[in-house]
């Protein structure tokens, strides 16, 4: 069935990329990290919160409290108020839900922030009452968690496609160097060889260590406004191209080794009038490598199945000439601060954008492309996101 592609963002544009407060644990509550977001993009930008007017909100630790309750603990008054509950998804879906929101008059400055704590055992609450599918097809026959479906993600695509470890690893290895060069990543003070990677412990076959993601506390959020309210703020900023979701996507594959990127890749070029080739950095959602490989593969970069090709001719740190991915470590060297994940790859592709990014800045960057990938049901994630952001100043 045809369907009519999504609008023009044309006139809406991201600016002020915030991330704060990253740490192993905390007994500080989602609430303080949502908060501290706010306070610092009201700094950054050089604005009264007074000023915002709009909010999309992304946590899994604000129960029993909705982000309406939010805007008392503030003492903030809003127009336009979103919850999304969309895990990796969150950051992508963010920007097109406040963008139109802009569009429309609902609101004139929106901020887009995810947070969330992490404490002893709060990762294993967390899954242990995730969703009613996890609750009675895995979690009573203990296989809690995400690490048992992406193993059977991970092991079938090895299998189906003849991919090796140390293509995962390469990946894995190339976001720990770009860590190394983020300050704020949790792990960029430990580095990483290839022979580390393949020797870590076993966690659940094919999955080892380093293939698995590191729980932590923090936040990320920008704001959203129209392109001449950021003129007037004098604030640097980036234009969406294009963006897309999809949700159940594939639903009767019996295991996820594609999802719903292959079904908007190539309208989302159409839109922005360009090709994977044009694309100067990739922020894949990793909270194992094999989704962004799956991410890489729906939104054509390499075809299915060329991961061993792909690592064997491209480099993917941020300084290596190829294709830069991940810049600032991503979730398996920076950590996974609940649903602030979702939003770290579209702060990191605004700071790189606006040449903000410090010492992991790619070198004249023009176009990035954000993916998201989010809401693990008991086999799979549900929701796959994806944008192009382009340098203000650019032809939209």
């Amino acid at each position: 069935m045809s369907r009519q592609p999504p609008n023009s963002y044309r006139g809406v544009v991201l600016t002020t990329p915030v991330s704060y407060g990253y740490a192993k644990q905390s007994d500080k509550p989602a609430h303080w990290f949502i908060g501290s977001v706010l306070r610092q993009l009201c700094s950054d930008a050089g604005i009264d919160k007074s000023a915002i007017d709009g909010a999309a909100i992304s946590s899994f630790g604000l129960a029993p409290d909705s982000v309406s309750f939010l805007t008392q603990h503030y003492n903030i008054g809003l127009r336009w108020l979103e919850q999304l509950p969309f895990g990796g998804a969150s950051g992508v879906i963010a920007l097109r839900r406040a963008a139109r929101a802009v569009q429309c008059g609902d609101a004139e400055i929106v901020a887009c922030i995810g947070g969330d704590s992490a404490a002893a055992g709060s990762f294993r609450d967390l899954v242990a009452d995730f969703s009613s599918f996890s609750n009675s097809a895995a979690y009573p026959y203990g296989a809690a968690g995400p690490n048992a479906p992406f193993a059977l993600i991970t092991a079938a695509y090895m299998q189906q496609y003849g991919v090796s470890r140390e293509a995962f690893g390469a990946l894995a290895v190339a976001q720990r160097y770009n860590a190394q060069h983020y300050a704020q990543a949790l792990l960029g003070d430990k580095p990483l060889s290839l022979e580390q990677y393949l020797t870590a412990r076993p966690i659940a076959e094919p999955l080892h260590l380093f293939d698995c993601v590191m729980p932590c506390a923090g936040g990320e959020g920008f704001l959203v406004m129209s392109e001449q309210r950021a003129q007037q703020l004098q604030l640097p900023y980036v234009t969406i191209a294009a963006a897309d979701e999809r949700h159940n996507a594939f639903a009767d594959d019996p295991v996820q080794l594609r999802s719903g990127w292959s079904e908007f890749a190539e309208g989302l070029y159409q839109r922005a009038e360009l090709t994977p080739s044009d694309i100067d950095l990739v922020q894949t959602y990793d909270d194992y490598p094999v989704i962004s490989v799956l991410q890489l593969e729906g939104l054509g970069f390499f075809a299915a199945g060329a991961l061993n090709e792909f690592v064997a001719t491209t480099a993917t740190t941020f300084d290596g000439g190829g294709l830069p991915h991940n810049t600032s470590g991503g979730q398996l060297s920076g950590g996974q601060a609940g649903s602030a994940a979702g939003y770290l790859g579209v702060v990191e592709t605004l700071r790189q954008l606006t040449d903000s990014a410090g010492a992991n800045q790619v070198a004249q960057p023009r176009h990035g492309l954000v993916s998201g990938y989010g809401m693990i049901n008991y086999d799979r994630g549900l929701c796959s996101t994806a944008c192009i952001l382009r340098r203000g100043g650019e032809h939209d």
